[in-house]
């Protein structure tokens, strides 16, 4: 069954400007600016009024219908990680062999080296904007911060898959890194 018309809102923040040109998003603020391509979605994206903007889809199935609320988080995770920032933090396990986490002076990329006592050295690169550090505050720790949800959370997926364990029974071996709290970086 087809659906004649079916919207949802979004309201704009004080501080955030959002530019519309043809499903292109840009979404600035007081962190920086975010884009995001939407043409391949068959949606209708406008503003009803100047700080409140509308996604509508005409005659739409049941999955095409879904895809307005999705369209609307990721605006919605724009304006956040432009007005506030995400964190994600990232804890080393180990029963025998200690991970050793190497971040580079940019702050852009990780190395890992002697996860389960392997030689072989583990080299994974920051997605967009997102940065990584090691934590002050708690031993084994790595913090990886951005304005790009996308960025950030992909990042963290990218460390805990590149230490996997691999001819061995990961009920028993559960070495690795693993995420261990996601947070805006900016509390009200």
């Amino acid at each position: 069954m087809k659906d004649i018309n079916k919207d949802e809102t979004l309201e704009i923040p004080q501080g955030v400007t959002v530019d519309l040109k043809s499903r292109i998003i840009t979404v600035k603020g007081p962190r920086g600016e975010l884009t995001k391509n939407l043409r391949h979605l068959n949606i209708e994206i406008k503003f009803a009024t100047k700080s409140l903007l509308k996604f509508v889809v005409y005659h739409g199935g049941r999955k095409h219908v879904a895809s307005i609320r999705t369209v609307r988080s990721l605006v919605n995770n724009m304006i956040v990680g432009v007005t506030k920032g995400y964190e994600y933090k990232m804890r080393y396990v180990y029963a025998h062999f200690p991970i050793n986490v190497i971040v580079n002076s940019t702050n852009d990329a990780v190395e890992i080296r002697n996860f389960l006592g392997q030689k072989v050295v583990f080299n994974v690169k920051m997605r967009g904007d997102a940065k990584c550090e090691a934590s002050k505050a708690q031993k084994d720790e790595l913090v990886i911060t951005g304005n790009d949800l996308e960025a950030v959370s992909q990042s963290a997926a990218d460390i805990q898959q590149i230490c996997k364990v691999k001819n061995k029974d990961i009920r028993k071996f559960l070495d690795g890194i693993y995420v261990s709290e996601r947070n805006v970086l900016e509390k009200e």
